[in-house]
């Protein structure tokens, strides 16, 4: 029988393990396109986690309601609903933002990442798994997003979140706010993400093999006490 998962553990994998950006590699086209600042990431980030959470939670409410031959095209109408609500929000409450992020936001619709959680956990899981995932996964997503944003900003205006960090004799780096900026920083982060990645399993790995061969010895100790002289 597969052992489920804790519910902390299903939030805290879209995190890192299973991150949309990092990992799974999924919302490319926003992620490089928006991610000029920091503040048009968080809201990139906000706007997908809403349509993201929202989605599963109703879909996996639902699930066994819609039909198998017509689950793509009910999971599409689900999330274009509540991307449509995301989008005249933004126009009536924050135009300037909503003007930044341009057609990105209608564009959440098509986004990997919100389809793909729905077709291969939401459809399958109970509501609360359903949300949880959601939530740690709209979390990671958030997280490259304003991470990236923020080192193209820095860089690129010497600011973050409008804010000035570096000194006025810092020179900007204009191709950080170009789009060659953001396939750089995103090459670059995927770079150390994988490195980390290796290296941690790679300990992971030597510590177990070393607590075999511990387990073991103790074992051959046992069996012959005459070893441990």
């Amino acid at each position: 029988m597969k052992k489920q998962v804790t519910l902390s553990k299903e939030f805290l994998k879209g995190l890192w393990d299973i991150n949309p950006i990092f990992k799974q590699v999924l919302g490319m086209c926003p992620t490089l396109a928006v991610t000029v600042s920091a503040i048009n990431g968080i809201a990139m980030g906000l706007a997908t986690t809403f349509v993201l959470v929202c989605a599963s939670l109703l879909i996996s409410t639902i699930r066994k309601l819609i039909p198998t031959q017509v689950r793509i095209a009910s999971f599409i109408v689900i999330i274009a609903t509540f991307v449509t609500i995301v989008d005249l929000v933004m126009k009536a409450k924050f135009p300037e933002l909503s003007k930044a992020l341009g057609p990105f936001i209608p564009l959440i619709v098509v986004n990997c990442l919100i389809l793909g959680r729905q077709e291969a956990f939401a459809s399958k899981s109970k509501p609360l798994r359903a949300l949880l995932d959601a939530l740690g996964n709209g979390a990671g997503f958030l997280l490259a997003l304003f991470v990236l944003g923020g080192i193209r900003e820095i860089i690129g205006s010497r600011t973050l979140l409008g804010f000035q960090v570096m000194p006025n004799g810092f020179e900007p780096w204009l191709i950080m706010i170009l789009p060659a900026g953001a396939f750089l920083t995103l090459g670059l982060l995927l770079g150390f993400a994988n490195l980390y990645t290796g290296r941690r399993d790679r300990f992971e790995k030597e510590a177990l093999q070393a607590q075999y061969r511990s387990v073991g010895k103790e074992a051959v100790f046992q069996n012959d006490p005459s070893e441990k002289s």
